[in-house]
């Protein structure tokens, strides 16, 4: 270092060898430093610490002091916390995707789903993740983030940061105390942080939502301008048949239902590396929404997740997610099929007959309705002079909250 370099040259070199434990990039890179301010021998580093946790934080401003007092000339050293402003900062709305990851009930491992995810889609996004499960918010714990939630000059709560990756939780804001919320106050408190929160990333963001379809959750979905929502379930009879109803239930309320996430799918034995089924009975027949992935119980996925560094199973699970979110809202049929979404009645009948009298045995045929066309199998069955019983395969799926899909094959 040159001679002729000032004090304030020489801390901000010495202050460059400091990195943020979560990161691994220097405090500069990482945009902690605001300022360094000299006078005489005291030395003051004004900083913006609010992207890290609470330990996090004091980790790096007490390697920051060490390192400035290590400088030849430096009296005394003082970090000051600066509060940023939410000017530069994302709403809910700023997001280019916003994905919700649901369950019909508690204990089928939503939270760990949707921190995975979250961490899965961190290899090329730039992700934030919403905790608004109000009465378990488990987000926290998975992550090893802690508060405090600092605020801007504005007074908007500060999402905290681990890995490049946004956090926000009620459990951040009560600092581990029960929450025993009715109602109302849940929705206001998870409202109130979805208008306020001021995120710093603005590509994806995943929300974790309570377990069920209670008032907290279906507001939520209503107000927040989700592209899709992820359900998850376990492959056991009872869990996927509530799974079915809460996914028929998203689409009568007009969310997109990305598709589902099968967790505790297998686990392999450690003796032996033969996978082996947890549940006798495997009921996914039921579900009418596309299984994105199933995930295994494997020691791997009871780890702490980190930004853009998953298992396998999760890795492939936000490609499926990544895919589903491009196709959303859409309807994917063979250019063949016949349309008669909007279409007055008279018009939908003959549509429906002229397409179904031109086919052959054994042709295909798919039909795209925006309502329920189950019963046209029985004016199907009258054109084909066959008996409903002659049509196989005959299956009717939902494919987005407005449309529905008939497959079949002229007997």
């Amino acid at each position: 270092m040159s001679q002729h370099d000032t004090l304030s040259d020489r801390v901000e070199a010495q202050l460059r060898a400091v990195r943020d434990p979560q990161a691994d990039l220097s405090v500069f890179e990482a945009g902690f430093v605001e300022d360094i301010a000299v006078d005489d021998g005291a030395v003051t580093i004004e900083t913006d610490l609010t992207s890290l946790d609470g330990d996090t934080g004091t980790e790096v401003v007490q390697a920051m002091l060490r390192a400035a007092d290590d400088v030849d000339g430096v009296e005394s050293v003082h970090v000051e916390r600066t509060t940023p402003s939410a000017a530069d900062r994302a709403s809910v709305a700023a997001f280019d995707h916003v994905v919700a990851v649901a369950s019909a009930k508690g204990g089928v491992g939503k939270s760990t789903v949707a921190a995975n995810l979250a961490c899965a889609l961190a290899a090329a996004n730039d992700v934030a993740l919403f905790d608004a499960d109000v009465h378990g918010p488990n987000v926290p714990s998975l992550l090893e983030v802690s508060g405090p939630i600092h605020s801007s000059d504005e007074g908007d709560p500060l999402p905290v940061r681990t890995g490049g990756m946004d956090v926000m939780s009620v459990g951040l804001m009560e600092d581990g105390a029960p929450l025993a919320w009715r109602g109302a106050m849940a929705h206001d408190a998870v409202d109130d942080l979805f208008a306020t929160t001021a995120w710093r990333n603005d590509d994806v963001l995943v929300v974790d939502l309570p377990p069920g379809t209670g008032d907290v959750v279906l507001t939520t979905l209503q107000e927040v301008p989700v592209d899709g929502v992820c359900v998850v379930t376990t492959p056991f009879h009872a869990a996927v048949s509530d799974t079915a109803r809460t996914v028929e239930l998203f689409r009568d309320n007009g969310v997109p239902v990305l598709g589902t996430v099968v967790n505790m799918a297998e686990y392999v034995c450690d003796c032996c590396g033969e996978p082996n089924a947890l549940f006798a009975e495997d009921a996914l027949g039921d579900l009418d929404a596309p299984v994105l992935a199933e995930v295994p119980f494997t020691k791997s996925l009871q780890g702490t997740p980190r930004p853009g560094d998953v298992p396998a199973a999760v890795a492939d699970l936000g490609a499926a997610v990544s895919e589903a979110l491009e196709t959303a809202g859409t309807v994917s049929v063979p250019e063949s099929a016949v349309d008669i979404r909007g279409r007055p009645p008279a018009e939908r009948k003959e549509r429906v007959r002229e397409a179904f009298q031109a086919l052959g045995s054994g042709d295909e045929f798919t039909l795209v309705s925006d309502r329920d066309p189950t019963p046209v199998g029985a004016f199907l069955g009258r054109l084909a002079d066959a008996p409903r019983e002659a049509f196989d395969p005959f299956e009717v799926r939902r494919a987005t909250p407005e449309d529905w899909v008939l497959e079949t094959v002229r007997p």
